[in-house]
């Protein structure tokens, strides 16, 4: 009995034991949650003060774009563009180091746009022309609706040499996209053939005119102007007036009603 007895108190002790490391362990865990949950409220804070930053950024970017395009480059001056952005000269340096960082920033987040404008359409099921149609129109409406775009293709030589490969290099990758989209519509007959290369450059060179003669209070607004536009510069792509009709449908040119085009003498014949 006396063994039975014991070895109920013995197990009593084993449980109160570890029971007791349990409430250690608890207590030992309490300041490592404490600090976990406060490190936790100092992210989300910096969080939201980094959401903050880059969204006050975003407005001095808009503003300068403002000033570049009415003032241009050498004009605008640091102040020029702290009082549009309606902060103080001090504060500005605080989001950037001089205008070439601001003109840098303004090239680099209008190619993303564009870029990203490309990626979404490349892989789309529709027309070639459709989809040069969609690459077209967003490429004026970050340009003209993004007063910021308007930066987007100035002259890069007033930034450091390092800057200008980087965008050179973004911007050839995009001139690059454009033009295997064009590519594509005269492999397939929907566009006339011809060098694919050139035509990206003349359709893009004309898109990035536009900032020239752009007026914000004219007739015309902004997606307007890359509607009709769009529809200008494609039109002369196409190989058929079936194609016509497609790229308003934005439907895909079926291979068995597809017309292939040939280059006779300089002269464009169809070929049922």
């Amino acid at each position: 009995m006396l063994n039975r007895c014991s070895e109920r108190i013995d197990t009593s002790k084993k449980k109160e034991d570890t029971f007791d490391r349990g409430q250690l362990k608890g207590k030992d865990s309490s300041p490592e949650k404490k600090v976990a949950s406060e490190q936790q409220s100092g992210t989300s804070r910096n969080g939201r003060q980094r959401r903050r930053y880059q969204a006050r950024r975003l407005e001095i970017l808009r503003a300068a774009g403002r000033q570049f395009r009415s003032r241009g480059i050498v004009e605008t001056g640091m102040r020029d563009i702290a009082e549009a952005a309606q902060v103080s000269p001090a504060n500005l340096y605080n989001y950037f180091q001089g205008k070439s960082e601001i003109l840098f920033f303004c090239q680099d987040s209008s190619l993303d746009r564009l870029i990203a404008a490309l990626e979404k359409v490349r892989c789309a099921k529709t027309s070639a022309a459709a989809r040069l149609r969609q690459v077209i129109v967003s490429h004026l409406r970050c340009l003209l609706d993004e007063v910021e775009g308007s930066a987007a293709h100035l002259l890069t030589n007033a930034l450091p040499l390092r800057q200008q490969r980087y965008l050179v290099a973004k911007r050839d990758r995009y001139e690059l996209g454009v033009r295997n989209l064009i590519a594509s519509g005269m492999r397939t007959g929907e566009f006339v053939s011809g060098d694919a290369a050139l035509v990206a450059r003349a359709m893009l060179g004309a898109l990035n005119w536009s900032v020239q003669w752009f007026r914000p209070d004219g007739p015309m607004r902004a997606e307007e102007i890359a509607e009709k536009l769009a529809e200008y510069l494609i039109r002369g792509l196409l190989a058929t007036a079936d194609s016509l009709g497609r790229l308003a449908s934005g439907r895909k040119t079926p291979l068995v009603v597809r017309r292939q085009v040939t280059e006779d003498a300089g002269k464009r014949v169809t070929v049922g």
